[in-house]
């Protein structure tokens, strides 16, 4: 990794002063960046079903936002922002700009989504529940920052200067000149959430089905009152509701790497000797044990360390994978459009 990235911390460094405690501004963290999308491609994704867009527009003191997809599009001179997440899914030089950041977990790593941004545009104050990474493209951006209540700093952002906010910090930015922002997000699943989709996930593998009955039902004394048989059953079954670690671990690793809805996996036409996952895949792993796309299978311990070299690099020359043997897997993932064939990159 690029020292000056983080403006010059080691990242253990980086996590131990900055990561969920403190903001950090990086002058120049990516010299002369100019982004990785220009305005016409940004508004060709916009009007894709499968890519999440929005529009937000300052009126006064309100913002009024418009979802995608855009079949039309019309920019206004000032006070608008177009704002395109997941480009890091359909532009390879935006997940190459998300593999930077991978000195946090890939569980972590969410999306990068870019905004274009008229003078005056933002989408208002606000509050993230999640770590960003805010690196500017071409224009800038003035970044104001409530510490606290009455405390409050201002930058003004140039190309390739990056901006850290932990989560639970309010935070405004508006555009000074047209200009373009890259956020790298990171996923914080709550605990609300994890539960609902482990409940789902544990009715899917077959909960305690019943039926209650009560074939002695005596005249209620009082219609309102619960009846104790119900709760008793209730008890019952509920208490035949059980799990293992195991069936956490396996849980969690579907969880995580389950595309979103809008996600589309096509088989690509490619060739070349190297296999790389496709931007939308995420494969994650515990020991033998490999999740990808939310599903989840387990490897023999002679392939599991080439398998896992491929998650952690996201790509890898197709002959070690062969020799692991990996084909047959590699084959279905290339054809599912998990994975992609490409020449080796220079």
């Amino acid at each position: 990794m690029d020292s000056r990235l983080l403006g010059g911390l080691a990242p253990r460094t980086f996590l131990r002063r900055h990561w969920q405690k403190r903001p950090l501004l990086v002058r120049g963290a990516l010299p002369a960046f100019q982004g990785v999308v220009n305005e016409r491609r940004l508004v060709a994704l916009a009007a894709r079903d499968d890519v999440e867009s929005r529009i937000v527009e300052r009126r006064g003191r309100r913002w009024n936002t418009v979802h995608g997809p855009f079949d039309s599009l019309a920019i206004s001179k000032r006070n608008f922002t177009l704002l395109v997440s997941g480009v890091n899914m359909h532009v390879d030089a935006a997940d190459r700009l998300l593999r930077r950041f991978d000195f946090v977990p890939q569980a972590r790593l969410d999306d990068v989504m870019v905004s274009y941004a008229t003078p005056g545009g933002g989408v208002g104050p606000h509050v993230d529940s999640y770590d960003v990474f805010l690196l500017q493209g071409p224009g800038r951006r003035r970044w104001t920052i409530w510490l606290s209540p009455g405390k409050k700093i201002e930058y003004v952002v140039e190309p390739g200067d990056l901006l850290y906010l932990p989560p639970g910090l309010k935070h405004d930015g508006v555009a000074i000149d047209p200009c373009f922002t890259y956020s790298i997000g990171f996923r914080a699943p709550r605990g609300a959430e994890l539960a609902a989709a482990f409940l789902d996930w544990l009715h899917e593998r077959g909960l305690p089905d019943a039926s209650y009955a009560d074939p002695g039902l005596r005249p209620a004394r009082h219609p309102a009152k619960i009846p104790k048989d119900l709760l008793r059953f209730s008890s019952r079954l509920l208490g035949r509701i059980d799990w293992t670690g195991a069936d956490a671990a396996d849980f969690l690793g579907r969880f995580l790497t389950e595309p979103k809805p809008h996600v589309v996996f096509r088989p690509a036409r490619s060739a070349g000797p190297v296999v790389a996952l496709d931007p939308k895949t995420q494969l994650l792993y515990d020991g033998r044990r490999f999740f990808v796309n939310g599903e989840s299978f387990t490897v023999p311990a002679s392939c599991a360390p080439v398998l896992r070299e491929l998650a952690d690099r996201r790509s890898m020359e197709r002959r070690r994978l062969a020799a692991a043997p990996l084909a047959g897997l590699i084959s279905a993932w290339l054809h599912s459009g998990y994975a992609r064939l490409q020449r080796i990159q220079p």
